[in-house]
């Protein structure tokens, strides 16, 4: 009877050891495996390489220079670019284009981005939600107080920049920081 080795608990046994009642203490090793080394699994865990301000700060301008570049196409519902967006679909293709991957929908940017930031620290290339993740837009500049914000607002309509004024922020459901 062949015996086949299993990796169980990062130790190798043998199938027949499984199969075998025995009564011993410590682990279960056919002969062949144990003249194998037995090599611990080791977790794989990609860290992202952490990235500086500056870096970061390169990648959100990059992102938002794509957005500059498409103001003034038409909104359409369900289009990521680059003739047509809806919201959601200009935040994601601004920043895949440089380099950074998004959800798709605007819920699921807000939720699924770790770094939430408050109305108060919003910087250009910050994601902004309304209407309780019902819209998203990209902060676009800050200028003596005011804050702007490109997106792709409705059917009808096109890419185009805003103020973010007092009805925006009172729809204000949140933002995020992806870079």
């Amino acid at each position: 009877m062949t015996s086949r080795r299993i990796r169980i608990a990062g130790g190798l046994i043998s199938a027949t050891a499984i199969l075998t009642p025995l009564v011993i203490s410590g682990p279960i090793v056919s002969a062949e495996a144990a003249t194998t080394p037995v090599v611990p699994v080791a977790k794989v865990v990609r860290q992202a390489t952490k990235k500086t301000w500056a870096e970061r700060r390169k990648l959100a301008l990059k992102a938002l220079s794509y957005v500059e570049k498409v103001k003034g196409r038409p909104y359409s519902w369900g289009a990521s670019g680059p003739n047509a967006f809806d919201c959601s679909g200009l935040t994601s293709w601004a920043y895949l284009k440089a380099g950074v991957i998004l959800p798709r929908v605007a819920h699921d940017q807000h939720m699924g981005v770790k770094n939430k930031i408050s109305w108060n620290d919003l910087a250009p290339g910050d994601l902004v939600f309304f209407y309780g993740d019902g819209h998203v837009g990209i902060v676009s500049q800050r200028v003596r107080g005011k804050i702007y914000m490109i997106h792709a607002p409705h059917t009808g309509d096109h890419v185009r920049q805003v103020l973010l004024d007092g009805y925006r922020k009172a729809t204000f459901s949140g933002a995020v920081r992806p870079y």
